[in-house]
């Protein structure tokens, strides 16, 4: 049995009333099937683990955001039996919710969907690819929700993409005809709000970490002679890469540019 409370909406539980979900969707995190386009340079074991210092670094900052507005951290979680994984990896301030569809748009509507039946009163799905982005934006993000009328909030990633997606209302069609791991997401995203006539706040920029040019870049960012202006930022993350780079030099995973 999970120590984290685990959401269901068919079984009448109900959250505090006025609280934003901030919901990562995570996959549990298995050598071989997560992170698996950064693998090489890393080994699988070590994408795997990696893929749980994001986890950490984003739950920590999401923790850090409920201190700060009225949120809920939620694990939105696959596959179904495998809850004990985040005994080890999320905070016990959060509650987990199992992912129900089979295609990324779907499972994004379903996870908001449950999310508003348990009674939240804004959500906010968020990738865990972007460990980087500071504790302000979710605040930021959940303040925004809070206020009158309805709007979502968006959170870009310089790839074309989005890591947050906030609701105050499920709108079906922001998930719908989107070309999903495309350049192309963000801008359609974006057209389908215009269409449904909703406006978009914007958060400040973020990125993923999903390839070998964005694990370079991740690890200048926190380990580059520029890194001391974000000493606090994905700790976890930062000590993995360091010991990597420690252990073994830098070239495997963060060779240096020419």
């Amino acid at each position: 049995m999970s120590e984290h409370v685990v959401l269901n909406p068919h079984r009448g539980f109900r959250v505090q009333p006025k609280l934003c979900a901030l919901g990562i969707m995570t996959k549990a995190p298995q050598a071989g099937k997560v992170k698996t386009r950064l693998v090489p340079p890393l080994t699988p074991e070590e994408a795997a683990e990696l893929n749980v210092c994001f986890l950490r670094d984003l739950a920590g900052s999401i923790s850090q955001a409920c201190l700060e507005s009225s949120a809920q951290g939620v694990g939105v979680y696959t596959p179904l039996g495998s809850e004990s994984v985040y005994e080890s990896i999320l905070p016990k301030d959060f509650s987990l919710m199992a992912q129900r569809g089979h295609e990324f748009g779907e499972r994004l509507i379903f996870a908001a969907e449950d999310l508003f039946e348990v009674g939240f009163e804004s959500v906010c799905l968020i990738n865990s690819d972007s460990p980087t982005v500071p504790a302000s934006s979710f605040v930021e993000a959940a303040n925004e929700l809070a206020k009158a009328g309805d709007h979502i909030v968006l959170g870009p990633s310089d790839d074309g993409g989005y890591y947050l997606i906030g609701l105050k209302k499920l709108h079906k069609g922001l998930f719908e005809e989107i070309d999903w791991s495309t350049e192309r997401v963000f801008d359609q995203t974006m057209q389908h709000a215009r269409e449904i006539g909703v406006d978009v706040h914007q958060l400040a920029c973020g990125f993923d970490v999903d390839d070998r040019a964005t694990l370079a870049r991740l690890c200048e960012e926190l380990l580059g002679p520029e890194a001391r202006s974000s000493r606090n930022m994905a700790l976890n993350t930062r000590k993995f890469l360091s010991e990597i780079v420690a252990r073994e030099g830098r070239d495997r995973i963060w060779p240096e540019t020419k």
